[in-house]
């Protein structure tokens, strides 16, 4: 068996949608984030930034780097007591510098191509 570094999903009872999401939101690379909308209209349906949040709240199991992941303004959506300041730490680790109103730069954001 291959070891790619990717967990296994079995992508049998998924939507297209959802399977495009979880593909991507694996793909960012570490120290680079994405929105949920982007990741919405990569995924074929530029209006399901909602749906993008729902696929990354229940799939815990496929082991996705969620905290990659922010809404349109480059923040965090999660309250602090509610893994939001998790989400920060994890995204400082890897780099990821927090702009004075605790947004993430737009230079930290990756368009699905580098």
């Amino acid at each position: 068996m291959l070891c790619t570094g990717q967990p296994f999903i079995n992508y049998k009872y998924m939507t297209d949608f959802t399977q495009a999401v979880i593909r991507i939101i694996s793909s960012i690379p570490e120290g680079k984030v994405m929105a949920y909308g982007q990741i919405a209209a990569m995924a074929g349906n530029h209006r399901g930034a909602r749906q993008v949040s729902w696929i990354l709240r229940s799939s815990s199991k496929f082991d996705l780097p969620w905290h990659r992941v922010l809404n349109g303004r480059g923040g965090i959506s999660l309250p602090d007591h509610d893994g939001g300041n998790l989400q920060r730490d994890l995204l400082e680790k890897e780099g990821i510098i927090f702009g004075i109103k605790g947004t993430v730069p737009k230079e930290y954001f990756w368009n699905g191509a580098d």
